[in-house]
């Protein structure tokens, strides 16, 4: 059976065991290695820690406070990083076979890679920017998987220059691409996967279907490239488990034709599209089971075959909070037909709400009053529009929310999938800052952990 290429990550049982294993890695052995994710990275600088009891509840209200008092009401975003080992927790307590490599594109901030990067995933990166980003974290090229079926061929070269060898392909083209700019390569195949059942459907645009499976190998054989795998994705917002009962099947078979063909593969990617919230319609235990289930059937643990998948949202999507401010109002006699009230505020679609109209995975946002709200108090429905001059930029035109004054500020949770990434600096309007927070008890951890590396 031929090798992945891609090193194995460490398991985890319990809050602390999510670093002591970093402790005696090889890879992170070295004080060059652990320049990316040293204690120093995660209590000082961009990165705060709550101390003396302190919640992300108070820090985001002093924050207020500071702005305030600097006569600024500029938007920022909290991300509670402790949120993040606490998936990573479920992940590996719910997966125990399935490697998760981190899709970059989901939310790059520094702090979350770091962070990942300490917890010893892997990561899923779309770009050589994305390579890049990672690289100067100090992760090991083989920790990354260049999980993207179109590459320019610059991009190519680029991997094949910083020793990134794992990569997916769908097409003849694509082969013949990486053929002329990284022979070395180690391929993965996509293939299609029915993702009728997912809010954000991929497979219009990725993978290969089963008619072609046969061909495609036939072309990397013949231009003596290497093969490992097989990847899909069933779509982001998946509400069907039963989607990867059916793909995990259809890979199995795809091992089966490689096999007749001489090609020995060792590793099967099972995409993304996890959410993050623990209220989605379907539960993650739910989608575990299935796919536990399903790899014990056809890939059963003495077969040889590595698993992995591209969580993105599952880690980030309940990790930020975002506060904005209430810098314009017009009231019910001014708001022309209809009588609403209408709110402007400082973030919006072209911002980090951009999830609004990018993300069909993401469900509606709540904005809550970060004041304090009577009992009783009278909620009324009312349009809310972002800063810019764009009228399409409208965050919501039935918000239920008590009367607001300029200068109040709304919260909302569940920011953390496709925000940051994909703002913009439309009009002028700078994106949201993010304010990375972490616990003292995790803190403390990382500071055991860098004291006996």
């Amino acid at each position: 059976m031929a090798e992945s290429g891609i090193e194995e990550l460490s398991q985890v049982s319990n809050l602390s065991d999510v670093f002591n294993p970093l402790l005696t890695t090889p890879s992170y052995s070295s004080p060059a290695a652990l320049n990316g994710s040293s204690l120093k990275d995660f209590s000082s600088g961009d990165v705060h820690v709550l101390d003396d009891g302190r919640t992300i509840n108070d820090f985001i209200d002093n924050k207020i406070k500071t702005l305030q008092s600097e006569d600024s009401e500029e938007p920022f975003l909290v991300a509670d990083l402790q949120s993040v080992i606490d998936r990573h927790q479920q992940w590996l307590t719910l997966l125990p076979r399935v490697k998760p490599f981190y899709a970059v594109k989901c939310n790059n901030t520094p702090a979350v890679l770091r962070v990942l990067r300490a917890l010893s995933t892997g990561f899923d990166c779309a770009s050589k920017a994305e390579i890049q980003m990672v690289l100067n974290l100090g992760v090991s090229p083989d920790k990354i998987i260049f999980a993207h079926t179109t590459k320019p061929m610059s991009h190519i070269r680029f991997a094949a220059a910083h020793r990134v060898q794992t990569m997916t392909f769908d097409s003849e083209e694509e082969l013949r691409k990486i053929s002329l700019c990284h022979p070395k390569a180690r391929l993965v195949l996509r293939i299609a996967a029915d993702d009728s059942d997912s809010l954000l459907r991929l497979s219009s645009k990725f993978g290969a279907g089963l008619g072609l499976v046969e061909r495609l190998l036939g072309l990397a054989i013949d231009l003596d490239l290497t093969v490992i795998g097989v990847s899909f994705h069933v779509g982001s917002g998946c509400t069907g488990s039963q989607a990867f009962q059916r793909a995990i099947s259809d890979a199995r078979q795809v091992f089966d034709i490689a096999s007749v063909l001489g090609v020995q593969m060792s590793l099967l990617d099972i995409g993304g599209g996890f959410s993050g919230r623990d209220n989605f319609e379907v539960k993650f235990e739910e989608f575990s089971d299935v796919i536990n289930a399903s790899l014990d059937k056809f890939f059963p643990p003495d077969c040889g075959v590595q698993i992995i998948a591209e969580p993105g949202r599952f880690y980030v999507e309940s990790a930020f909070t975002l506060a904005v401010n209430v810098i314009a109002k017009k009231n019910c006699e001014e708001s022309g037909p209809g009588g609403q009230i209408m709110y402007y505020i400082n973030d919006g679609v072209y911002g980090s709400l951009s999830c609004i109209v990018n993300d069909p995975a993401h469900p509606s946002i709540q904005l809550l009053p970060h004041r304090a709200v009577g009992v009783g108090e009278v909620r009324y429905r009312s349009v809310v529009w972002g800063p810019t001059c764009d009228s399409f930029d409208k965050v919501s035109d039935s918000a239920m929310i008590p009367e607001l004054q300029v200068g109040d500020w709304l919260l909302v949770h569940h920011m953390g999938a496709y925000t940051v990434s994909l703002s913009t600096n439309f009009n002028g309007f700078e994106g949201a800052k993010v304010f990375p927070v972490v616990t003292e008890e995790t803190r403390r951890l990382l500071e055991l952990r860098h004291t006996l590396a």
